[in-house]
């Protein structure tokens, strides 16, 4: 009996799905936008809507006038409004 193949999607999320999730932006709509705009980095490099996040990838998010920068620590992709907040750790936020 073969055995199933390891689902490498299991450890991943999409960008702009964990954006929703997290709550760091309260419409997936508006995520993509956002990266798709080139308004988002993950580790570094624009990143777009559908870019494949892991935990301990760095997020950096540019807003009007401030930038936030966040390492993520979780992808749960039901994770309840109490919860959210431990998908992330916020390391930087810098206000222009």
């Amino acid at each position: 009996m073969r055995k199933r193949p390891i689902n490498p999607k299991a450890e991943t999320m999409r960008l702009d799905k964990f954006l929703k999730v997290s709550r760091i932006i309260k419409r997936r709509t508006v995520a993509k936008e956002a990266s798709a705009t080139d308004k988002i980095l993950v580790n570094s490099r624009v990143a777009k809507p559908s870019t494949r996040l892991k935990v301990g990838d760095v997020i950096e998010i540019n807003y009007y006038q401030k930038k936030l920068i966040i390492e993520v620590k979780s992808l749960d992709a039901a994770a309840k409004k109490e919860d959210s907040k431990e998908m992330y750790e916020i390391i930087e936020i810098e206000t222009s």
